[in-house]
């Protein structure tokens, strides 16, 4: 085994502290990688205190891993040591599937295998990327190709790019489309980005209006307050597809209405308690659809970050030690970020 430091929360009140776990040997077809960076996604926080009532303690979060291969397994065939590699929210699957053979591991039949906090229909737990190394299997592993210089803003994209890219991909963001974006934090900023690269005319929708100016530096063609009822009517009945970042209950039914007959407004936040239910009156009377999305299989993030590669996309971050996290945490939960909180692992050696 291998000895690894970490931090982890042992219970769902205690903050996170060094821990420290053991990684296991690199098998044939396995690969180890050397964490130079790890996103602080929201889900870290709902695992970490339990929100979500499923946590294996103790918990190690991060599935927004970049680094450096060290070694490999003797049939591990497309990566060596020296590469650069990300790993995201899975890293297994049952292979055997209709959606593993589609390539959508992560709506696996029997359970996708977390990045942490193991299998998803229960299983030994697994310890994630806040950490100085993981051992994971080849088909798991995604390729770096953006600059060495940008991979902690890379780090974000193996969970926020894929989970903003595979719906909007999905869905038909591009040009001639209305897309609507609501929600500028770590999720929401990625998706105006990619919306904005795909070419659709992207609306940002938020309930703060000093994010206007950001949201059009990010790519928004308009940014609409939320909160101001002449403002969302000037709108209703416009968008082609709205992309719902945002991980707290909240009215979906201001958004729905903002829909053109056969829109979709698809759901990517996940929050603590469930959304008030939606007045059926605004799908039918359009055939509206409400969807939901969660990331995407490893083909579609190799895609995702090749796409990210060409219209020279990374995440907007704040770069912090790995001791800062349950400070990065409280900060998250008032939204005092832009846009994303990434560990530099080196702070961990």
């Amino acid at each position: 085994m291998i000895k690894t430091k970490a931090y982890a929360a042992q219970n769902a009140t205690s903050p996170l502290v060094p821990f420290e776990l053991q990684r296991r040997i690199p098998g044939p077809e396995d690969v180890q990688i050397a964490i130079l960076y790890c996103g602080v996604c929201h889900s870290d926080l709902h695992t970490a205190r339990n929100e979500w009532r499923n946590t294996l303690y103790p918990s190690v979060p991060g599935h927004e891993i970049v680094g450096r291969v060290v070694a490999v397994g003797d049939r591990v065939g497309g990566f060596k040591a020296g590469d650069l590699v990300g790993v995201g929210c899975m890293v297994d699957s049952c292979g055997h599937c209709t959606s593993c053979s589609d390539g959508e591991e992560q709506y696996c039949e029997n359970g996708f295998t977390g990045t942490y906090n193991g299998p998803l229909f229960g299983g030994e737990n697994t310890y994630g990327g806040y950490a100085q190394t993981i051992v994971v299997k080849e088909s798991f592993v995604l390729r770096i190709r953006h600059d060495e210089k940008q991979l902690a803003s890379v780090a974000p994209l193996l969970c926020a790019g894929i989970t903003t890219y595979s719906p909007l991909r999905r869905w038909g963001a591009g040009p001639g489309r209305r897309v609507g974006i609501v929600g500028l934090g770590g999720l929401g900023h990625m998706g105006v980005k990619i919306a904005h690269a795909m070419g659709a005319h992207v609306t940002l929708f938020t309930t703060s209006p000093g994010k206007i100016a950001d949201g059009k530096r990010l790519g928004a063609d308009e940014v609409c307050i939320s909160t101001d009822p002449a403002q969302m009517g000037a709108r209703a009945n416009r968008l082609d597809l709205i992309l719902n970042t945002v991980a707290a209950p909240h009215n979906l039914d201001a958004y729905l209405q903002l829909l053109k007959r056969d829109g979709t407004m698809t759901l990517v936040g996940a929050p603590a308690e469930a959304h008030p239910s939606p007045n059926v009156f605004n799908l039918i009377l359009k055939r509206r659809q409400l969807a939901g999305s969660l990331i995407g299989g490893i083909r579609e993030t190799q895609e995702m970050l090749d796409f990210c590669v060409e219209h020279g996309i990374v995440s907007d971050i704040e770069v912090i030690a790995m001791d800062y996290i349950n400070t990065a945490y409280e900060r998250m939960l008032k939204g005092d970020v832009k846009y994303r909180f990434v560990i530099d692992m080196k702070s961990l050696r």
